[in-house]
């Protein structure tokens, strides 16, 4: 299956790539809720989280672990908001866990999530911030 995930990990569609294993790529949200909003999304393949396989659970989710604590480092946000949404909200039909910086006063309300717009450059530096807090350096 192909889906704008898919393309990305190939490395036919460009994204600001913070983490990329054997396990996921994870990349800053085209249209984050706060700049640094990054999507983990497995690796291969899987359109909701009942459809990822169970093995794959474990490994999936310590690479969300792993970002959830590199954004406080890289960004100063006191913390993160972590979410799935299955089929319904769901923009694109690839598993993703968003993973947004937080910091007390902010603005999220519930579950609208009004978006913001990263100026030239900024997408690089935030993955830069990001790839630095997690040891990892940009893709090839």
């Amino acid at each position: 299956m192909s889906d704008i995930v898919c393309a990305i990990a190939r490395g036919e569609l460009e994204a600001e790539i913070v983490l990329h294993t054997e396990h996921v790529i994870a990349f800053l949200d085209h249209r984050p809720v706060f700049k640094g909003h990054v999507l983990v999304c497995p690796l291969p393949h899987a359109e909701t989280l009942p459809d990822l396989p169970a093995e794959a659970v474990g490994p999936f989710f310590a690479d969300v672990q792993r970002i959830a604590a590199a954004l406080p480092l890289a960004l100063g946000c006191t913390g993160t908001f972590v979410a799935i949404n299955n089929k319904v909200s769901q923009s694109i039909p690839h598993l993703h866990v968003h993973v947004v910086p937080r910091t007390k006063g902010d603005g999220l309300r519930g579950f609208f999530w009004p978006r913001v717009k990263y100026a030239e450059g900024e997408p690089a530096a935030y993955g830069s911030l990001i790839r630095e807090a997690l040891g990892t350096q940009p893709p090839l």
